[in-house]
């Protein structure tokens, strides 16, 4: 199993704290929520990267997002230079403001683009060592399926397909019937993610991306108080003030708010002002 990029939860911190659970449970790879591909940037820098230090505490594959093929690979140059082995690049977020951009999966409308995007990738990281994560499509079903021609004329480590279009969010179904026709048409291995259990998804020697299930998994533990402590203390080691460590854990919690535990600590947690109202409110 490989642990979905979950923006603004799945950063560096996160990986370090919970790296004992992600490995007892089967994972064992993470990738990284995305790291803008713009000029002039550090990926270094990013939350999403930086810590104290040090090798990852689980393998860890950095993904941009961006439509700057030479601003993608001066990004990748560095995450080499830094011992990263792989990367991927986001063709599936689905928020307008970005895919009005032609960014995430506002890519996937110009096939140019991804061409110029994927070549980079290849070629600066390396044969198998570059993979995409794609939706569907923006509108509909199909978009992606139109684009394996182009996907699979490069050497991709893989391709991860959430079958949602844009479109439809996190909301709706997820369109097996379109995974299953992209498999049908790819020549580089394939992923599925996409409303996926933590448990038995990776049956049958499956490849598998899964994000919230296993961030609900953690809100279900009977140690996660421990655990919650300590990415407190960790996140406030790395952070700056109680107000970014408090958007961090609201960012986590949230994801907590409908178990039988935390539907009465979320709503005194999300208007907590301080840690230590926040301890007060979910640490027993």
């Amino acid at each position: 199993m490989i642990l979905a990029p979950l923006r603004g939860v799945t950063v560096r911190c996160f990986r370090e704290v919970f790296a004992e659970v992600l490995r007892e449970v089967g994972f064992t790879e993470a990738v990284t929520p995305f790291i803008p591909a713009n000029a002039g940037v550090d990926p270094l820098k990013s939350s999403e990267l930086q810590s104290a230090g040090g090798a990852e505490a689980i393998a860890t594959t950095p993904q941009f997002i961006g439509k700057d093929p030479e601003a993608l690979r001066a990004c990748l140059l560095r995450i080499k230079e830094a011992g990263y082995e792989t990367a991927d690049l986001n063709c599936g977020c689905p928020y307008p403001m970005v895919r009005r951009k032609g960014r995430g999966s506002g890519i996937l409308r110009t096939p140019e683009v991804l061409q110029r995007m994927l070549a980079v990738g290849c070629e600066v990281m390396g044969p198998g060592k570059f993979s995409v994560k794609a939706r569907l499509g923006v509108d509909g079903n199909e978009e992606l399926l139109a684009l394996m021609p182009i996907i699979n004329s490069f050497p991709l480590r893989f391709l991860v397909v959430h079958p949602r279009n844009a479109r439809q969010m996190y909301e709706g179904e997820c369109d097996w019937a379109a995974f299953d026709r992209i498999a049908a048409a790819a020549k580089v291995p394939l992923v599925r993610n996409g409303d996926l259990p933590l448990v038995g998804a990776a049956s049958g020697g499956r490849r598998v991306m899964v994000g919230r299930a296993f961030v609900r998994h953690l809100g279900e533990r009977e140690d996660i108080d421990e655990l919650l402590g300590r990415y407190i203390d960790a996140s406030g080691r790395e952070l700056s003030g109680d107000h970014a460590v408090l958007g961090r854990m609201k960012e986590l919690l949230a994801y907590w708010r409908d178990i039988p535990r935390w539907k009465r600590a979320w709503p005194v947690a999300k208007m907590s002002r301080t840690l230590d109202e926040l301890r007060m409110a979910c640490v027993r």
